[in-house]
């Protein structure tokens, strides 16, 4: 009975500590607890089970000692104030560990790399980088985290909760961390700064990623072909080239597309958008680079030579083809007729003009129909009116592109 006793008594808690002899310990983490019911205390960190619950606000703590060290910020009753900034704490020792804060003391180091912290607590956890221990598991998945509060944020990935929410849009997020870089968006803030080129981002990994410009690293390796990449999200996009994966269906016709950038160019196609115009002769693009080819008319600049014989083009696409012709390469076969084309688009005007006849563009304001989506959209303006080219000297405007050339020459 005396010995029983002594091992409740401090000095026998004392010695178990010492001696390493009669203590508990965490099948988890192999932590040691001289009472039991710290050992039961200290096992609900690893299941997450919080059983104590405030009834003012409905916080919960795994430990009753802290349930009950949480109700003085509500009642206001022995709580520890900074002189510093007001702020209470209701344990001392908390206290103690924000003044540091303040003071820029940071007592502990580590001593694997040196660097330092105000808590003890934050050392310990940072201790697990180097040593690779992952004590916290999700019970849903399997995987483990060296910090509780990363198994926190992972178990609201299963459950769907999202507590963060911004209160200018109403979107919610998981972490504070995420509903914080959100708000650049509305206050317009980019507090992440490159010190090479000025250049501001609203986010810390887009800058990580914008600094791979100046230092050339492209740290995302495809490990099919060993082609680098700068962003993440490109590597992503170049891997559907082994995979085949097509992810970006149109909505429209069913198409499928490797890139996103794609499939929004192809749905200008559906709507007819042609948000690039040319301000020579007001012609219109699906997109930019078609635009900067199409530049290049008017500046008489023709950069791609054939080697064969010596002539320029001013759009690599039309050197390509006419590169074909010199080659006898025609890839496009009529399976009615088996003549073959250069090019794709003479082999449609052929089925068209020799063996369907088909005319699948219908005019929706008439019943006329047409061989050619173009021919369509040229009918089009007598019924809208639209006049879409426009001469600049002369403040005119034209159904037709051929019109501002022809008209304007006779006036």
């Amino acid at each position: 009975a005396l010995s029983v006793l002594r091992c409740h008594t401090p000095i026998g808690l004392v010695e178990r500590i010492h001696t390493g002899k009669n203590l508990h310990t965490c099948d988890q983490c192999g932590k040691s607890f001289p009472i039991k019911a710290n050992l039961k205390d200290h096992v609900r960190i690893h299941t997450g089970e919080k059983p104590y619950s405030c009834d003012q606000c409905g916080k919960s703590f795994t430990m009753k000692g802290s349930l009950k060290d949480h109700m003085r910020i509500h009642t206001g009753k022995n709580l520890h104030t900074c002189d510093q900034c007001g702020k209470s704490f209701p344990i001392k020792a908390n206290l103690k560990d924000h003044v540091r804060i303040h003071t820029g003391e940071k007592p502990y180091s580590c001593d694997q790399c040196g660097k330092s912290f105000t808590m003890k607590g934050s050392l310990k956890d940072h201790m697990r980088i180097h040593t690779g221990e992952k004590p916290y598991s999700c019970d849903q998945c399997g995987k483990s985290f060296p910090y509780i509060q990363s198994l926190n944020i992972h178990m609201r990935g299963h459950s769907g909760e999202k507590p963060y929410t911004c209160d200018q849009c109403g979107k919610s997020f998981r972490q504070k961390g995420s509903l914080k870089e959100h708000m650049t968006i509305h206050t317009g803030v980019k507090p992440h700064t490159c010190d090479q080129c000025g250049m501001s981002f609203r986010q810390k990994g887009s800058l990580k990623e914008h600094m791979t410009i100046h230092t050339g690293v492209k740290p995302h390796t495809c490990d099919q072909c060993g082609m680098s990449f700068r962003q993440k999200g490109s590597l992503s996009e170049h891997m559907t080239i082994h995979t085949g994966v097509k992810p970006f269906t149109c909505d429209q016709c069913g198409k499928s597309f490797r890139k996103s950038c794609t499939l929004k160019i192809h749905l200008r196609r559906h709507s007819g958008e042609r948000p690039f115009a040319c301000n020579q002769c007001g012609k219109t693009f699906f997109r930019s680079d078609a635009l900067k080819d199409h530049l290049k008319v008017h500046t008489k600049e023709k950069p791609y030579m054939c080697s064969l014989c010596g002539r320029s083009f001013s759009q690599s696409g039309t050197l390509k083809l006419h590169q074909k012709r010199h080659n006898s390469v025609k890839d496009h076969m009529c399976f009615d007729c088996g003549k073959t084309f250069v090019r794709y688009a003479e082999l449609k005007l052929h089925q068209r003009m020799v063996h369907t006849g088909e005319k699948p563009f219908k005019c929706s304001h008439c019943d006329k129909e047409f061989k050619w989506s173009d021919h369509l959209k040229k009918h089009e303006r007598i019924h809208t009116g639209q006049k879409p080219y426009h001469c600049i000297p002369c403040g005119k405007s034209f159904t037709h592109s051929s019109h501002t050339k022809n008209k304007c020459l006779k006036s």
